[in-house]
């Protein structure tokens, strides 16, 4: 059961529409943000690269730069080690293209998910010590990898860890905690307590962008060379769900505004492989569509098909590496329908699906979309969710989690369950030995503290907004808002009482349903629901009978009223122009 709550946070709504010269509702909807003196408004409307922060600011950046300098200066060779997701993809991108701009004998690796694992390892290691390699730059990894640094160090490897990733801690008997932080040459990351950098919540390949400038500022290098790589950073941003507040919003804002010209050739090629070059790209594109084929790649074949594409400068070999990569995010999502049907079936065969933590087995689920199964699983069951499959090691496993619940802390709690783990209070990752799997669902259930209020799925309201209030003008003032995402959601409007003067499913797949409104005052407008429409016709034919639900399609009662979440849109068609709206979700009633 959804529970609605409206913002209530206070300010001179029209005082600040005054000043920047937008709407109360507007300026409502920036203090929902968390918004509150004009400087931070100004930022948040019209920032530019000017407002970012001081790369130099980094810890280590200056110093990391200097070894980096050194190294080129007497040929030694380099080694990127990355992550295989879209972050770590991107920051690969940055710091190859720019260290080649320095000059540089470099090279990339990827690990291999399954047969690496994530970040930097031993093997890796031995490997580049083997070919030569002097010195290792990691990116989007190594902050929790002191052992694998330790060892690198034997081998006479010089390595320099970029990050963004929490740094390890233990909690001593005194209750204090100590960080451990791996004994590389230099160590940027801007989670560092003693980091003087103001924004730490950056991904990795914002990290090395910042990273890279500095270098550009050693070797006499234009730094405005550096903004060819903002709409990469951007993505990156996006897609590893950073807070899309202070600079992350103006680097997702500036990345947008190149990638519709942008000089990429690999990326201009995914952009047609997807058919969004007469498209006006957002970071919906970026989190949605061109992201999750980066990510594919990662999941299913090989990271370094996705880094070939934005390194490469054919074009036409550019299309076949697109148009590859984006049939494989077509098997990647019929792959991920096909597991959350058989963790669905799976939870209904077992009744584990009355848990509070819902634990789903699924052996022969292929282990990189894990996670994205238990996403799916989270958000259908609004509970916390592990999806666990059967590996050559033994089990692996990823988790999702709710508000209520802390992933993290809950697993140290039953840290004996575990071979490795790791996370933070919404997703984790972890790997155990199968005799430990009856054993894990136990003990988070016994342990879970959940209560049905924890699971009722809570949406949160900007403004209780009347649909006569609606206007062009408004609804395009609206645009000043984006980005949207992390932290900068879309904005949620509501309006009570709204009766359905008719509706109509549209599209051979049933998925769209078009409802024709009106509020008590006669104000009517149409309305869009792209969620299941069967679903939404099941609830009404429970809520007044299959009979008026007929009578209600075709027009010809009014007795139903709804109240409804929506967004405003400007819809046209055929050169004319109408206001609708898009309901999020809804609630019908009887007056």
């Amino acid at each position: 059961m959804e529970k609605w709550f409206i913002a209530s946070k206070r300010a001179d709504f029209n005082k600040i529409g005054e000043i920047f010269h937008i709407s109360p509702v507007t300026a409502r909807l920036m203090r929902n943000r968390s918004l509150t003196t004009v400087r931070e408004m100004q930022r948040y409307l019209y920032g530019s690269l000017s407002d970012l922060y001081d790369s130099h600011l980094l810890k280590d950046a200056d110093k990391g730069a200097e070894i980096i300098k050194e190294k080129i200066e007497t040929g030694k060779k380099i080694r990127i080690i990355s992550d295989y997701d879209v972050d770590g993809v991107s920051s690969n991108y940055i710091l190859y293209q720019g260290l080649k701009r320095c000059g540089a004998d470099v090279d990339y690796k990827i690990p291999d998910r399954v047969e690496d694992g994530y970040g930097i390892n031993e093997h890796l290691l031995e490997k580049a010590a083997g070919d030569g390699i002097d010195t290792i730059i990691t990116c989007d990894n190594g902050i929790a990898a002191a052992e694998q640094i330790a060892y690198g160090n034997s081998l006479g490897l010089t390595l320099i860890v970029t990050d963004h990733h929490d740094i390890p801690f233990q909690r001593q008997e005194d209750g204090s905690i100590s960080y451990n932080l791996p004994s590389a040459a230099a160590v940027i990351n801007p989670k560092q307590k003693d980091c003087p950098y103001p924004f730490e919540n950056i991904c990795g390949a914002v990290v090395v962008y910042k990273f890279i400038q500095v270098l550009y500022d050693l070797f006499g290098i234009d730094r405005r060379e550096s903004e060819a790589f903002l709409e990469i950073a951007a993505m990156a941003t996006v897609c590893d769900v950073m807070p899309l507040c202070d600079e992350n919003r103006i680097i997702v804002k500036e990345g947008l505004q190149r990638i519709q010209h942008t000089n990429i050739t690999g990326l201009q090629a995914l952009i047609e492989a997807n058919h969004l070059e007469e498209k006006k790209i957002s970071s919906y594109h970026f989190g949605f569509i061109l992201g999750p084929c980066i990510n594919a790649s990662g999941r299913l074949t090989s990271a370094k098909d996705a880094l070939e594409l934005l390194l490469c400068e054919d074009k036409e070999l550019c299309r076949q590496k697109a148009e590859a990569l984006t049939q494989l995010n077509a098997e990647r999502k019929e792959m991920t329908a096909n597991g959350v049907k058989a963790a669905k079936e799976y939870l209904e065969s077992t009744g584990h699906g009355n848990d509070k933590v819902l634990v789903v087995y699924l052996p022969n689920c292929h282990e990189s979309i894990a996670g994205i199964i238990a996403g799916r699983m989270k958000e259908y069951y609004h509970k916390p969710v592990f999806v666990i499959t059967r590996t050559k090691e033994g089990l692996k496993g990823s988790g999702r989690s709710i508000e209520a619940y802390h992933m993290y802390k809950e697993m140290n709690k039953i840290k004996e369950c575990f071979d490795k783990f790791g996370g933070h209070p919404m997703a984790a990752g972890f790997s155990m030995q199968e005799d430990r799997l009856e054993e894990f669902r136990e003990k988070l259930n016994a342990n879970a503290t959940l209560t049905e209020d924890d699971f009722a799925e809570k949406v949160h309201i900007d403004v209780a907004l009347p649909i006569s209030y609606l206007s062009e003008s408004l609804i395009n003032e609206f645009e000043l808002l984006e980005p949207f995402g992390n932290e900068n959601t879309k904005p949620l409007f509501a309006q009570k009482d709204l009766y359905i003067k008719g509706m109509r499913v549209l599209g051979t797949t049933g998925r769209c349903l078009k409802l024709f409104l009106s509020d008590a005052n006669g104000t009517s407008i149409d309305a869009m629901y792209f969620g299941e429409s069967d679903g939404f016709l099941e609830e009404l034919i429970s809520f007044c009978g299959k009979e008026e639900a007929q009578r209600i399609q075709k027009g010809l009662s009014h007795h139903i009223w709804m109240d409804v979440t929506y967004y405003p849109q400007v819809n046209e068609w055929r050169g004319q122009k109408n206001i609708q709206i898009v309901i999020q979700n809804y609630r019908f009633k009887n007056l």
